[in-house]
């Protein structure tokens, strides 16, 4: 089981999901309240009451201005945590505040940090991978998220060895060149990203693409993933009709329409997992059909890897000690994901005197 990575910036929810109502969700454990200051700022405290632990989410739980009050005593919270009243008595006493967490919003993630209790590092909104088509004037996105029943390495799996999609996704993104054609994978230690490429210079093309470009025939169909342990997932799709040209040196290509699909995976325990999923499109631009049928093909999809990722943790939890699992050359990303996971999971090296 891949262990819970802390000291990160995991993305909680979506900007759309966070409002002037309480809103929690469970993020690597810890059980989170969101909502917005009346300037339209994103607040996060632990969803748990200081005095006897009740769910501050929970009706009859409400916002009075910016406070949070407690549904069951009364406690009553501002925007940093820290408690500013409660019942019977002025005097509120020093300890009385909940963890407060830095969060972010940006590309239309609401970003939190998820620190280390024992070794607390620093929040640096800097480091936040980018997916900045999401909210881009250029292009137009769809969204969505699923909850899984499995480890999040799991996903982290599935996502980065794509030829599932030939037996998993058939009549949807899959054909049989997925599986066929061999990858490329790199590892670039010193930014701790995975790069994954499939380049298919003559597949079938997919209905997810057919009836959303109107390409018929066969393309060329590349699939370059790159992820940024733990959270993101970016996967640079490019569709062209076969002998179209390449794209130029300078980057322009003209030629091609270009999907941006997007995956953040965020542990909520370690035996369940937040599936965020984004489709992003440089083309049919405004078109409502279009838009729906990406969404609405592309959770039929997430939702084949939810049933199957759900039946798989089954069949992990069940099975006896010393089963021997198999990798072939399809599972270099993965491998090599699991590999930078465990190191940012490591305890820190205790110093020597």
């Amino acid at each position: 089981m891949t262990a819970i990575v802390r000291n990160q910036w995991y993305v909680a929810a979506y900007g759309r999901e966070v409002s002037r109502e309480l809103f929690s969700r469970t993020i690597c454990g810890e059980p989170i309240l969101f909502w917005r200051t009346e300037g339209g700022e994103v607040t996060a405290m632990s969803d748990r009451c200081v005095h006897r632990r009740f769910p501050l989410s929970q009706s009859p739980s409400r916002l009075v201005d910016d406070t949070v009050v407690c549904g069951y005593h009364g406690f009553t919270y501002g925007a940093d945590g820290v408690c500013v009243a409660v019942p019977g008595q002025k005097r509120v006493p020093r300890t009385a505040r909940l963890t407060s967490y830095s969060v972010v919003e940006q590309d239309s993630f609401v970003w939190v940090w998820i620190a280390d209790p024992e070794r607390p590092g620093t929040a640096d909104p800097s480091t936040i991978p980018r997916a900045r088509w999401l909210d881009s004037p250029d292009w137009d996105a769809v969204s969505g998220v699923e909850h899984i029943d499995c480890n999040y390495g799991l996903l982290v799996d599935n996502l980065l060895d794509l030829s599932h999609e030939t037996y998993l996704h058939g009549g949807y993104i899959g054909t049989p060149e997925v599986a066929e054609t061999p990858i490329t994978t790199e590892v670039d230690d010193d930014a701790g990203i995975v790069y994954v490429s499939r380049h298919m210079d003559d597949a079938q093309c997919p209905p997810f693409y057919s009836k959303s470009t109107g390409v018929q025939g066969r393309i060329t169909r590349w699939q370059d993933i790159e992820y940024t342990p733990p959270c993101l997932y970016l996967l640079h799709s490019r569709i062209a009709p076969v002998g179209a040209a390449l794209p130029a040196d300078d980057g322009t290509d003209t030629e091609a329409f270009h999907t941006e699909i997007v995956y953040a995976i965020t542990p909520e325990t370690e035996h369940s997992t937040h599936d965020f999923w984004c489709v992003a499109r440089d083309f049919a631009r405004g078109d409502d059909e279009v838009s729906t049928f990406l969404a609405e093909n592309n959770r039929t999809v997430v939702m084949q890897d939810v049933v199957a990722l759900d039946v798989l943790q089954k069949a992990l939890d069940a099975e006896k000690a010393g089963y021997q699992e198999l990798s072939i050359n399809i599972d270099a990303g993965g491998l090599a994901a699991r590999r930078i996971l465990a190191a940012m999971a490591a305890p820190a090296p205790v110093p020597v005197s």
